[in-house]
């Protein structure tokens, strides 16, 4: 059991990260390798404008960093951890049976 404010914080983050797809299309990309803005933009076919709103949502998370590259920036897994964090995450059997949804998640702010 969690008990530390410390760990809870973080999954917490994790979590908020986790809770949008194109967040987690771009975790997913940078697990395979460290992309620049434009060509991850164009990868996931998305707005230069909004990959730059969601990866400063990922920045401030503390799941990816920025690395200058001359006058370029690339961008990175934070720790090498969360690429292996994700795979588990996104090959973990989760208890729900494949054919139902929970109909009211927006109202109960679930799933």
């Amino acid at each position: 059991m969690l008990t530390l404010a410390a760990d809870i914080e973080v999954l917490a983050r994790f979590g908020r990260a986790l809770a949008d797809p194109i967040r987690c299309r771009i975790l997913l990309a940078l697990r395979e390798a460290p992309a620049h803005p434009a060509d991850l933009a164009d990868a996931l076919e998305i707005s230069r404008t909004r990959l730059s709103n969601h990866l400063a949502c990922l920045r401030d998370c503390g799941l990816v960093v920025a690395v200058p590259v001359g006058r370029r920036t690339r961008y990175e897994l934070a720790d090498e951890r969360l690429g292996h964090a994700l795979d588990d995450l996104r090959t973990a059997v989760v208890a729900v049976e494949a054919d139902k949804m929970c109909t009211d998640a927006d109202a109960k702010g679930c799933c």
